[in-house]
């Protein structure tokens, strides 16, 4: 889709290995701990974390939500993970990377290059929503960060 795909990127730095934020962040059914408004689960069993595992996620407020259909593309563990989306509303990529900064700390990239829907209209509609996409990605990777960090925390006694 020429000229309806946007790039939203948000960074968090987290004071864990890049290892520990690696494991945190492809937990895919854990994310439901810290993503705002959303359950992840894997398609076809197993933990997911592997080329071509098949994910679903539906985010929303009870019975009203957004079912996004993902297929993992690209898996280069503990670095850097690319999720499709092909779902019927959520199309694009979803970029996963994890960049060690130190020891203890790193850093963690969520970017998603999606194909906005409806023609003009979703283009039209984007600079209105972006914002408050940006806010729920970052609030839940702050979320995500703080939970790593205790879990840490609380693995070295």
């Amino acid at each position: 889709m020429t000229g309806s795909r946007v790039e939203l990127t948000v960074p968090v730095d987290v004071n864990v290995p890049a290892t520990v934020l690696w494991d945190a962040v492809t937990d895919w059914p854990g994310q439901g701990e810290w993503m705002l408004g959303t359950r992840v689960e894997v398609v076809g069993g197993g933990e997911g974390r592997h080329l071509g595992a098949g994910l679903r996620a539906v985010t929303g407020v009870g019975p009203l939500g957004v079912v996004d259909t993902m297929e993992i593309v690209e898996w280069d563990p503990p670095k850097r993970c690319v999720v499709r989306h092909t779902g019927r509303v959520v199309r694009g990529d979803g970029v996963f990377e994890v960049l060690e900064l130190g020891p203890e700390r790193s850093r963690f990239l969520w970017s998603e290059l999606l194909d906005l829907p409806l023609g003009a209209l979703g283009r039209f509609g984007w600079p209105l929503v972006r914002p408050s996409f940006r806010w729920g990605v970052e609030r839940s990777l702050h979320a995500m960060a703080r939970l790593a960090e205790q879990r840490y925390r609380d693995a070295r006694g």
